[in-house]
C-alpha cells in the first residue's frame, strides 16, 4: 500500500493478516488495501472467478438502491451498518447528489474503517454525515447514538449490504434485523445483500477456507433466509434478486449474464 494513501495512524494496524473490508477495497479497485489483502484477494479470485464481479455488483445494489430510496421513495435519512472502508460513491455521496440535505449514519466497529471513515468522509453543507463505532449486534448503543443525527420519526432507510452474513448465529442475526427494523417508523426501509449457499460450491468451499484462518468469520444462507429478514414488508420490484439484477442501468442490462447468482440482495418497504 502506498504510505500517502494512510490516514494518520493507520500504519499501527494490523499488517500480517488478510482483512474483509480491505480485501473489499481491493476487488473495488481501491488503494487502502495492504500486499497480505491482495494475495488473499487474488487467491480467492482464483477459486472463485466471479468474486470480483460480485464486490462490484454490490457496490453497483449499494449506488442504484441508495438513489431509488432517495428520488423514489423520497427518503432523506440513511443508517448504514457495516459500512466498510469509503470508496467511490459511498452512501452520503449518493443520496446527497438526489438531495443535499440527506443525512446519514455510518456504522461499523473496525478500526481501520474507523480511521478512514474520520479522515474521509464528509458531508455536504444542508446535510450530515456522522460515523459510530460499534459493532451491529449493539442495537441499543446504535439507535441512542444515530438519534443525534437521525429523526426518528420520520422514514429512516436501514442498509445491510454485507453485514448480515457476520452475524453467523441465524436467531440472532434475525433478532438484529428485526429490532432496527422495529425501530424505524413507517415508510422506512431496509436493504440487504448477502451471500447465500448452495448456489456455487466455490463460494460454499471458499467461505470455509476463509473462515479456517480465523479472520472475519462468516457465514451463507439460503434464498429463503435472505427473504425472510423482511417478512412484514413490501419488498419492492424486482424482489430478491442477484445484486446486478436489481433494477439495472441501461448501460447495464447488456452485462448481467447472470453475475455472481451466489450474492442475493432486495430492498423492503415497512408499511
Amino acid at each position: 500500500m502506498d504510505e500517502q494513501h494512510l490516514p494518520d495512524g493507520a500504519r499501527e494496524l494490523d499488517q500480517q493478516r488478510p482483512h474483509s473490508a480491505r480485501v473489499w477495497d481491493y476487488w473495488l479497485g481501491g488503494k487502502s488495501n495492504y500486499e497480505v489483502d491482495r494475495a488473499a484477494g487474488d487467491q480467492l479470485q482464483e477459486a472463485v472467478p466471479d468474486v470480483v464481479e460480485a464486490a462490484r455488483a454490490d457496490r453497483g445494489f449499494l449506488t442504484r438502491s441508495v438513489r431509488w430510496l432517495t428520488a423514489e421513495a423520497g427518503i432523506r435519512q440513511f443508517l448504514d451498518l457495516g459500512a466498510g472502508l469509503p470508496t467511490n460513491q459511498n452512501t452520503h455521496e449518493v443520496a446527497q447528489a438526489a438531495a443535499p440535505e440527506a443525512r446519514v449514519v455510518y456504522v461499523d466497529n473496525d478500526p481501520l474503517v474507523l480511521r478512514y471513515a474520520e479522515a474521509l468522509l464528509s458531508s455536504g453543507p444542508q446535510g450530515a454525515c456522522r460515523y459510530l463505532d460499534a459493532d451491529v449486534r449493539d442495537v441499543d448503543v446504535i439507535l441512542e447514538q444515530a438519534a443525534k443525527t437521525l429523526d426518528f420519526t420520520r422514514p429512516v432507510a436501514v442498509m445491510m449490504l454485507g453485514i448480515v452474513q457476520f452475524i453467523i448465529d441465524d436467531a440472532a442475526a434475525r433478532e438484529v434485523v428485526g429490532r432496527l427494523v422495529e425501530a424505524v417508523p413507517p415508510g422506512s426501509c431496509l436493504a440487504i445483500a448477502h451471500p447465500v449457499k448452495g448456489v456455487s460450491s466455490d463460494v460454499d468451499r471458499v467461505l470455509q477456507m476463509w473462515n479456517d484462518t480465523g479472520v472475519d468469520p462468516q457465514t451463507l444462507r439460503t434464498p429463503a433466509d435472505v427473504a425472510g429478514y423482511f417478512e412484514g414488508l413490501e419488498i419492492v420490484e424486482p424482489g430478491v434478486v442477484p445484486c446486478a439484477e436489481w433494477r439495472p442501468e441501461i448501460a447495464d442490462v447488456g452485462d448481467q449474464r447472470a453475475v455472481a447468482p451466489w450474492r442475493l440482495c432486495a430492498v423492503g418497504r415497512k408499511p
